[in-house]
């Protein structure tokens, strides 16, 4: 068995060999994977970060050494910006929010055997604590993506890829799928104790969990669907103010983050600011 490196921007993960089979998830620049075989040009891989099994096309991943393996767990940062080029000698690459950064100084890393420069916005877990105020500044990033099932990128992402990401960033591993998701953290049992930041998960008519959405706001869920979208939320489920219908019925409320967002400069009385914008909210 052999462990290899993503280091193209996004690469697919599909349930079977054939461009043709279900894509179930996404590698990002700097994931790794374990390799258990190959079959024409295609690879079965396990992601390490989440044990998520599926097919690659072989010449979308590139095999490293026991020792790159060591050195590319430490000094980890995550790109934060949605789109900006690592620089090699002879190439751009373009990589998105949420790909990793091995042994970054700041300026430079070295991921299989070629040497980047990145010149954008990182976030480093091992010097950044996790936090709610972190979570939600970083998922409103998101906004407007389109929906993609089994993505993981600004450019195609779908609900709970959304908060296996953001999570990542922090420094936190999460599942891909939502039921597994569901199983993580503290136990809310009623809507009504529940707080911007933690995770909510939807159920679909079998009683099977199928969607997932952080709350961003009282009373309103950012979340996948169509889009990354803020809608509102209550105990019965989500509310579309547009066709003035539920959408999705809650299951379940769990708490990651134990810390609480906290309110600046607010009177008694006056009701917080919604930011809904991208562009304030790293300045």
């Amino acid at each position: 068995m052999t462990i290899s490196i993503c280091n193209l921007s996004v690469v697919p993960v599909r349930a079977g060999r054939g461009s043709k089979t279900e894509m179930i998830t996404q590698l990002l620049f700097g994931e790794m994977v374990e390799c258990w075989e190959k079959k024409g040009d295609w690879t079965k891989i396990r992601c390490i970060w989440d044990n998520q099994i599926g097919w690659v096309r072989s010449n979308q991943i590139t095999p490293i050494t026991e020792e790159e393996v060591a050195q590319y767990d430490q000094d980890l940062a995550f790109c934060m910006e949605i789109s900006q080029p690592v620089v090699a000698i002879d190439h751009f690459l373009p990589i998105t929010m949420g790909a990793t950064l091995p042994n970054f100084d700041g300026m430079k890393f070295e991921l299989a055997g070629k040497s980047y420069t990145f010149s954008g916005q990182v976030i480093s877990p091992g010097i950044l604590a996790p936090s709610t105020e972190l979570l939600i500044k970083l998922a409103r990033k998101y906004l407007y993506a389109p929906y993609l099932s089994g993505g993981r990128s600004p450019f195609g992402i779908d609900g709970t890829g959304l908060i296996q990401v953001l999570f990542k960033m922090m420094g936190i591993a999460m599942p891909r799928d939502a039921y597994l998701q569901a199983r993580k953290g503290e136990l809310i049992d009623f809507f009504e104790q529940a707080r911007v930041g933690d995770l909510v998960f939807f159920e679909d008519a079998k009683g099977h969990i199928d969607h997932a959405g952080i709350i961003c706001e009282a009373g309103h869920i950012l979340h996948a669907s169509g889009q990354v979208r803020i809608d509102k939320i209550d105990h019965f489920g989500i509310f579309n103010t547009l066709t003035k219908k539920y959408t999705r019925k809650l299951r379940v409320i769990k708490r990651i983050l134990t810390d609480t967002i906290p309110s600046k400069n607010k009177q008694k009385g006056e009701k917080t600011e919604k930011v809904r914008g991208q562009k304030e909210l790293f300045e």
